[in-house]
């Protein structure tokens, strides 16, 4: 199979020859410092270079910014740069930018997607992110009380935004999946009610998944910490697939399975065990075997491999990644036949 047939089986729950071998996110820069120091040559800085170096399936992503570099940044981190609707109209030069894309990427982009030589995605920030950009984290979450007009304002004014990213980048070729980046959950679940995900959330999702639908783009979350009850939520609105599943935050991929049988699912490796050795990398790549051999589940990091990792850690893991590629692949076959 090529990259991206792998990619269509795998999340179509059909029979596939192996997982892909990645690692969906970039690198954090000082896993990449610490290798270059370790045997990982210091010329490959470049995402997808080390991708090719260590002959992994690449997915190629683009994260469109909702913000022009020029945007005022706010005074502190957890800050905002918006109190009131005068000061978001003040702003709104720096925000939805008509200019996204870079037009020879996407071009090369669509040729290798279309030889199957790559999956493509991208992402935009969604319905909860955006607002806590603009607000700042604390205000943020008195804005869905205090400040409901203003909050509806800006998720309205980004769900225009994105369905004019969908019409610029399907021009070029149906990306194979997106991501809505959120992070509304931590370590003990999500940072609002299913309430105010109804009202402040709910309604701009249904706006625009019709959209990437149409182009059989999947729509994924992107959230940190413990999902699993957002999901449900979620999956109402259409999105179809999770990533990181952070294992820190006890997130259990069998028990998502069975509660979303249909749901795609990306990560789930617990990255804390990437540097204990080959008896506790091989006890995670157990667990998740029986749930990866049943489709819908594309494995790799719980998010990006860190700095603890050693350069050789690494290719032992990578060694392992592709014994039980391949054995979770054969399984498929028996199981999605």
């Amino acid at each position: 199979m090529t990259t991206r047939e792998r990619f269509q089986a795998l999340m179509n729950f059909r029979p596939f020859d192996r997982l892909p071998v990645l690692e969906w996110a970039e690198w954090w820069d000082k896993t990449i410092e610490r290798w270059h120091g370790e045997g990982l040559p210091k010329k490959l800085t470049d995402r997808y270079e080390i991708c090719r170096y260590f002959d992994m399936d690449i997915y190629k992503q683009d994260w469109f910014q909702e913000c022009t570099p020029d945007c005022p940044e706010p005074p502190r981190y957890g800050a905002g740069i918006v109190n009131s609707l005068q000061e978001y109209e003040k702003i709104k030069k720096y925000l939805y930018p008509a200019n996204i894309l870079d037009e020879k990427n996407w071009e090369l982009w669509a040729k290798e997607q279309d030889q199957g030589e790559i999956v493509i995605w991208f992402t935009v920030v969604g319905f909860f992110w955006f607002p806590r950009t603009l607000f700042g984290i604390e205000q943020h979450l008195y804005a869905f009380y205090d400040q409901p007009e203003l909050m509806h304002r800006m998720n309205g004014d980004l769900t225009e935004w994105i369905l004019k990213v969908i019409e610029r980048v399907t021009q070029f070729c149906d990306p194979d999946f997106m991501t809505f980046a959120e992070d509304m959950s931590y370590n003990h679940g999500p940072m609002l009610s299913k309430e105010l995900f109804d009202e402040f959330m709910k309604p701009y999702y249904k706006i625009v998944i019709p959209e990437l639908k149409k182009h059989n783009i999947i729509p994924v979350l992107d959230s940190d910490g413990d999902i699993s009850v957002p999901a449900y939520w979620f999956e109402e609105v259409g999105v179809e697939g999770i990533l990181p599943l952070e294992r820190q935050a006890g997130v259990d991929i069998a028990k998502l399975r069975q509660d979303h049988p249909k749901m795609k699912f990306v990560g789930h490796y617990d990255k804390m065990v990437m540097n204990k050795g080959e008896k506790a990398m091989r006890t995670e790549f157990e667990r998740i075997l029986p749930t990866a051999s049943k489709g819908g589940f594309v494995v790799g990091c719980d998010h990006q491999t860190p700095p603890g990792v050693s350069f050789d850690d690494f290719k032992l893991f990578l060694s392992l990644f592709r014994e039980y590629a391949e054995k979770i692949g054969k399984l498929s076959q028996k199981e999605l036949e």
